[in-house]
């Protein structure tokens, strides 16, 4: 007789998770078997899960991935070149702990973007907070941002960040402004937060691409 107003109730106290396993445990014939608190344990044990769930994908949404991706998803049949001893380090999140960053290079096609939003996706798993730009359109912000008196702002945002993913590094020349927001950021960073950075360009190649002696 009491179902119905204890589930409204932990709806009221905000208990989603409660309720739910609540209203399932009044579902099932043999709950009765067992003893109040491990019945309560179990009720509190999905609302631990469904807050995690929720927080998580709030992360998820603030990072704005481009693609909805996994580490243990990826697939090592098709000819990428990657090593499963890396991605198996990358997966301790040692690297996020130690704030490393991380280097995808390799031609168009060959699941760079995937991978670098499966990194980030994996760091959301991990309590980090994570955020996808396209090198291009982070430009374009910035240069707006610059504009519009809210360019110290957005910089500020992106050095809060646990881990940053700049997608197509180097895929169109860089103008003066663009360097130095570019040094501006990695700068922010710099052994306090994770950048992971794609790019069809080789990494050799990459101080001649930014084309500036600092």
């Amino acid at each position: 007789m009491l179902r119905h107003p204890t589930v409204s109730k932990l709806h009221t106290l905000r208990l989603a998770g409660m309720a739910q396993a609540l209203d399932e445990q009044h579902r099932q014939p043999d709950i009765e078997q067992l003893a109040f608190d491990e019945r309560l344990g179990l009720l509190v044990d999905r609302e631990i899960t469904h807050r995690d769930n929720r927080v998580l994908q709030g992360r998820l949404t603030r990072a704005r991935l481009r693609q909805s991706a996994c580490l243990e998803d990826v697939d090592y049949k098709v000819s990428r070149g990657l090593d499963r001893a890396t991605l198996a380090r990358l997966g301790t999140g040692q690297w996020l702990r130690e704030h490393h960053n991380v280097l995808i290079t390799g031609p168009a096609g060959v699941g760079k973007s995937y991978l670098a939003c499966a990194l980030a996706q994996h760091a959301c798993r991990q309590n980090c907070s994570a955020r996808y730009h396209r090198l291009p359109r982070l430009l374009e912000d910035l240069a707006v941002a610059r504009a519009d008196g809210s360019y110290n702002k957005l910089l500020r945002s992106i050095a809060k960040v646990d881990v940053l993913v700049i997608d197509d590094w180097a895929l169109s020349p860089l103008s003066p402004d663009g360097r130095r927001d570019l040094l501006e950021i990695l700068d922010d960073r710099h052994q306090l937060r994770s950048t992971v950075v794609t790019s069809q360009l080789p990494v050799n190649q990459w101080h001649d691409y930014i084309g500036d002696p600092t």
